[in-house]
């Protein structure tokens, strides 16, 4: 058999590496079913190595131990045309003598998290040293025939879930200290070669985005008990006698994810069932949950894990997939020996982002929405960005562009959005489009969600200047534009008919996110959207010196722009209709007539206004009210921001410790990226920090404090970092404005306007009579 290739990226190009090792699965295994699997590799040393270097891949997961240390966990998720390795140097973890390699590899086959992919179960690991390669003689493995899925779940009626099985885990056959020195792995079978068609079967690319932080949480506080004797003090260590049932209520006091790790004691034979859910309900049915510290009344509903003891000593269970949860409810079951539960304490998991901008403010209540909104996003972010830790983790276009927004200006970390628009890029389909979602082994198509995909592009290109890394996306965006031109009519711009599912908002009124007109070609939204992709794709195409391109798509956008002032604006209410009968109006069509200058500059901010004021219109909900707060920024009516964060009020009123998916009754996920734009918002409009060229060269400042008497605020810029403090006083605003070196702009605030330079800058602005 051939070389294994890997594939890097190095200054825009793929070069390819040989690979002397071999993926390696578990003799006769066909690689696609549930399967655990360890392995594991003895190594003598005579003395450490300064630095020894790995490069190892697992599928679908591995987490990778040496000397019984945890060293790693991946691979990062992706696709088999672009699959994932790490890199790392276990020499810290090394010792003289006697050292063990040793990896937890598991695919849940068809009950896989729809976010994850296979080609075949397997490991991999190459190194300097040719004895540690997967492929040699060294390498042993072993099934764990000690899990097993544990698929019914009890989510509630009709809520989607896509995070896979949980398990069941026999500890009376789970193979204790497997990946420690002193464990006997001389009965287990050398490993198989993994894969069909050797080097062609996966591209091992490096990973491209860091190591997940890792960090121990508690879980002590107990809710509510039963079965327990009220002489018993709940608390860790707790002894539960023999023959008893008991069920433990227990509280993270804020929404988390991560691994729970358990640890019991004797109690040989007893059960365990750990139930997970963001919070309890009062009817599942109808998804009630209520104030979200109140447990009166409420049951929990969710998925779950089943642990049974072998009545080891201080034996360890834990989740192979994380889990999110506020509330853990223990059910518990005990047979002829007492139980004791040593501790039970949270790997907290996600994304390393680290919190380099601040805001601060004359309303307190914005901070804890600051707070709220960055653990929100904090929670939606792993390997990829995610829609909702809990029911989903699923990278959508639509949550992504605004979770990207958030990462640049509260982190200025960039490398998980780079990740997000290639994926996008590698899941497009011969139409053109790309999948709504990815990775993922299950294909969907939102054709909006790929117009949104060519705006992300151009958020990048706004706030970063990396033309290479932005070319490459040229052939994607005509070929989700040539798409939508396909889909339209010569003889009538508007009717353009995409198909598949064309979400725009959970408004009241659309059909599943789907406004009027989508499947008939009269659907204004759709066109504005349109409109909205081939204005982005002009600027970037002209980047490139695609002039003749650039002008096709110039001429597309205004072509359109004239079909639908022509054929949806009612004179009479002075708004955009969603369709040409003009008999339902909404917000979203406005809003996106302004963004995209449809509607005339002269009219928008009379049309804003209206958009605000009148609640006979369709609402946007959280999700579009991120484009509602663009527009109204852009007419001059950002003052108005403020007073429309109510569903964020209210969610953190209602005991919330992060943002929704959507407000009211229907609040199916208590934790969804799209609601966190306010972090973004508070920055960007609030105190106005905006690109004002491509790549953040210069910037634009127009603050808009609405009541605040004043407004403190840092966020990184590629250059440094942005520092405004502003106050209102009885002549106008003073405060400074301080730039990064080599970078320069403008303060503008009720019409006036002043240069900023690099350095501190004082303002000093009078208001107008």
């Amino acid at each position: 058999m051939g070389l294994l290739v890997s594939f890097a990226v190095v200054a825009g190009a793929i070069q390819a590496k040989e690979w002397d090792a071999k993926w390696i699965g578990y003799p006769g295994s066909n690689g696609s079913d549930y399967e655990v699997l360890h392995f594991r590799n003895t190594l003598e040393l005579e003395a450490v190595p300064e630095s020894l270097t790995v490069d190892l891949s697992g599928d679908t997961r591995y987490r990778f131990f040496v000397n019984g240390k945890a060293a790693c966990f991946g691979p990062a998720s992706s696709d088999p045309a672009h699959w994932n390795h790490e890199t790392v140097n276990i020499a810290p973890f090394l010792q003289q003598g006697t050292n063990v390699l040793a990896a937890l590899v598991f695919n849940f086959g068809e009950l896989r998290p729809f976010c994850q992919m296979s080609h075949r179960t397997g490991f991999i690991l190459r190194s300097s040293n040719p004895a540690l390669n997967t492929g040699t003689g060294e390498w042993r493995v072993m099934r764990n025939e000690a899990y097993s899925p544990n698929n019914p779940s009890d989510l509630p009626h009709g809520m989607f879930g896509a995070v896979g099985t949980g398990d069941r885990v026999d500890g009376a056959r789970y193979p204790w200290g497997w990946e420690t020195i002193g464990f006997d792995d001389s009965g287990w079978p050398a490993p198989q070669e993994s894969g069909v068609g050797g080097e062609l079967d996966r591209f091992l690319v490096p990973r491209d985005i860091p190591l997940l932080e890792e960090k121990r949480e508690s879980i002590s506080v107990v809710r509510r008990t039963a079965g327990l004797p009220k002489t018993n003090r709940p608390g860790f260590p707790l002894e539960i006698p023999a023959d008893t049932k008991v069920s433990i209520l227990l509280d993270m006091e804020q929404l988390t994810v991560g691994y729970p790790e358990l640890r019991l004691s004797k109690g040989a034979g007893s059960v365990v069932q750990a139930t997970y859910a963001e919070a309890l309900f009062i009817d599942h049915e109808k998804f009630e949950k209520g104030h979200r510290n109140k447990i009166e009344g409420k049951h929990i509903h969710g998925y779950s894990d089943v642990f049974e003891h072998d009545g080891g000593d201080n034996r360890l269970y834990r989740p192979l997939w994380n889990r999110t949860f506020r509330y853990i409810q223990l059910d518990i079951e005990t047979k002829q020996e007492p139980l004791v539960i040593n501790g039970y304490s949270n790997i907290f998991t996600a994304y390393p982002f680290e919190e380099n901008a601040t805001f601060k403010s004359s309303d307190k209540s914005l901070e804890r929405i600051w707070n709220t909104g960055w653990r929100t996003a904090r929670l939606c972010a792993m390997e990829t960005y995610m829609d909702c830790p809990y029911y989903e983790q699923l990278q959508y276009i639509g949550d992504t562009r605004i979770q990207a927004l958030v990462s640049l200006y509260v982190s200025g970390d960039d490398r998980l959005m780079r990740r997000a628009l290639r994926q996008f890029d590698h899941s497009r389909l011969p139409s053109g489009l790309t999948q709504s979602r990815y990775p993922t082994g299950c294909e969907q198509v939102i054709p909006t969600f790929s117009l949104v995909w060519i705006s992300m592009i151009h958020d990048y290109y706004m706030h970063r200047r990396d033309d290479e890394f932005l070319r490459d996306f040229l052939p994607g965006i005509r070929g989700v534009l040539d798409y939508f031109e396909s889909k339209q009519s010569p003889e009538n711009p508007l009717d353009i008919r995409p198909g598949w599912w064309c979400f725009v908002d959970w408004a009241k009124s659309f059909d599943k996110g789907r406004p009027q007109g989508h499947a008939d070609g009269t659907s204004s939204i759709i066109a504005l959207q349109y409109i909205n992709a081939l204005q982005k794709a002009t600027e970037l195409f002209e980047l490139f010196g695609k002039v003749r391109q650039a002008e096709e798509y110039r001429k597309s956008a205004d072509t359109l722009k004239e079909a639908v002032i022509g054929k949806c604006f009612d004179s009479e209410r002075g708004l955009l209709a969603q369709t040409p009968e003009k008999n339902i109006f909404s917000q979203h069509a406005n809003i996106l007539g302004v963004l995209t200058d449809t509607i005339p500059q002269g009219m928008q901010k009379e049309v804003m206004e209206k958009v605000v004021d009148d609640s006979s219109l369709v609402q946007a909900t959280i999700y579009f009210r991120f484009y509602l707060f663009q527009a109204l920024d852009k007419v001059g009516l950002g003052d108005r921001y403020l007073e429309m964060l109510g569903p964020w009020h209210e969610a953190i009123a209602k005991g919330l410790t992060t943002f929704p998916e959507a407000p009211g009754s229907f609040e199916r996920s208590d934790c969804h990226a799209w609601s966190a734009s306010p972090n973004h918002d508070l920055l960007a409009t609030v105190c106005g920090i905006r690109p004002a060229t491509p790549g953040f060269e210069t910037v634009a400042i127009r603050p808009n404090l609405g009541d605040l008497d004043f407004v403190s605020c840092k966020m990184p810029h590629p250059k440094g970092e942005i520092v405004v403090e502003l106050r209102k006083n009885e002549n106008g605003i003073a405060g400074t404005v301080e730039l990064p070196k080599a970078a320069s702009g403008s303060f503008m605030w009720k019409g006036r306007q002043a240069g900023l330079l690099e350095g501190l800058n004082k303002i000093a602005i009078k208001r107008p009579k």
